[in-house]
């Protein structure tokens, strides 16, 4: 199953694009393009600004904003890079890029001095986001990885595993409802994933190789016993990170696992439903074993076709140093790669809940790291939605045979 774009798209998607750096025209010589996602909280545009300043005149940096949606995203840097264009030097990549980019030679792996660096201060398990065959091809920006948000003040202790939580909720009543996001996008490939790794299984191994065996039945039997259940929202089979947030702070729900951006959007929208609201880890599917729970954000890429790659590589460094990125956790909301950073005060603030954070990160697991994630994705999507129409056993079987199929470069 693979996605064909019009050249009226293609052109629509080029259009999209605008530049919105600090420094001189792309066609300087010292100018370090950046193309990455506009962060709305100015986080990488004062990082964008202080890291051109501490160059004192050896390069500019100039932020190329890519659009939001994240498949328009891949597709403009895609045949940017297939083209050859030189006028990208520095690429965010989103994490379940890194394999494809670097098995099609887009980008330079980051050695030396860099890498011992970034190896040295990173939180290990996001080194595997960035890594493929041994080399290290992107370098961790920030990261995000799901927890459980719950009412204090219905729930007494938050469940350790999915059975409970279902329980749990159910025993609640009406508003006792799980939110999570089972839509037919890469949410749902998220969810079995972690649900897959937290069964002691995996989609892939880190040659890419496919592995899913028992962990995937488990994990598709959860997924239809929540759809299935009196605890799961009317609208589970549509619904996405913002709607389950939204959901969340009606009131009428109180269970939810998410990413960390719906605490400070309950703090602000919802003051009844904060003054309630409870952290923990993801749940698990076993008892007695920590979730595994699925790691996203944004890598660092030097472009294999940059004029400069060795001010794109000093740049990277500099827009991923402690002071950047507390400036992204205050401003965007981003938690940091670098594992001392959740000591910080500042690191504390932002997160009151660090601590839980750096411990679900440090247990988290990557997507397959393979140049065929996006048709793994779509497989996952294709087989396993809606939730409540899931056979555990067959399904997960015709899922194993399909990522084998595209992993040997068929069509499913």
């Amino acid at each position: 199953m693979r996605r064909v774009f019009s050249l009226a798209a293609v052109v629509a998607l080029a259009l999209v694009v605008a530049a919105c750096g600090y420094g001189e025209s792309a066609g300087g010589g010292k100018t370090v393009n950046w193309y990455v996602f506009k962060e709305p909280g100015g986080a990488f545009d004062a990082a964008v600004k202080s890291c051109t300043e501490a160059a004192e005149g050896r390069y500019r940096i100039k932020l190329v904003a890519l659009p939001t949606d994240a498949n328009q995203q891949r597709e403009l840097l895609v045949r940017r890079l297939a083209a050859k264009d030189k006028d990208v030097d520095l690429i965010g990549m989103d994490v379940i890029w890194t394999a494809e980019f670097a098995e099609a030679g887009w980008i330079r792996p980051w050695g030396g001095k860099a890498q011992k660096e970034i190896t040295a201060n990173t939180v290990p398990a996001l080194l595997d986001t960035a890594k493929y065959k041994d080399k290290l091809w992107g370098a961790p920006l920030n990261t995000n990885t799901q927890l459980l948000f719950y009412r204090k003040d219905r729930v007494k202790t938050p469940p350790k595993t999915w059975d409970e939580m279902i329980k749990m909720a159910e025993e609640i009543g009406g508003d006792g409802k799980i939110q999570v996001q089972g839509a037919q996008y890469e949410g749902l490939t998220v969810w079995f994933n972690t649900l897959v790794n937290s069964a002691g299984d995996r989609i892939t191994d880190e040659k890419g190789t496919p592995k899913l065996g028992k962990g995937g039945a488990k994990a598709a039997e959860i997924m239809r016993e929540l759809a299935t259940s009196k605890a799961a929202d009317p609208s589970l089979s549509n619904s996405k990170e913002d709607p389950a947030r939204l959901a969340f702070e009606s009131g009428g729900s109180s269970f939810m696992v998410n990413y960390t951006f719906v605490y400070p959007s309950a703090k602000e929208n919802a003051p009844d439903v904060f003054k309630n609201l409870g952290v923990a880890r993801f749940p698990g599917v076993e008892e007695g074993k920590p979730s595994k729970v699925t790691l996203g954000g944004i890598n660092l890429g030097v472009s294999a076709y940059s004029k400069k790659p060795d001010l794109a590589f000093e740049a990277g460094l500099c827009l991923r140093n402690k002071e950047n990125q507390i400036k992204a956790a205050e401003l965007g909301g981003l938690p940091p790669t670098i594992a001392d950073l959740y000591q910080d005060p500042a690191i504390k603030k932002a997160f009151p809940f660090a601590d839980l954070l750096e411990e679900s990160l440090r247990d988290g697991v990557p997507r397959p790291v393979t140049p065929q994630y996006a048709d793994i994705s779509l497989a996952v999507q294709k087989t396993l939605h809606p939730p409540r129409s899931i056979d555990p056993e067959k399904d997960s079987k015709r899922l194993a045979d399909a990522i084998k199929t595209v992993i040997n470069g068929g069509l499913f």
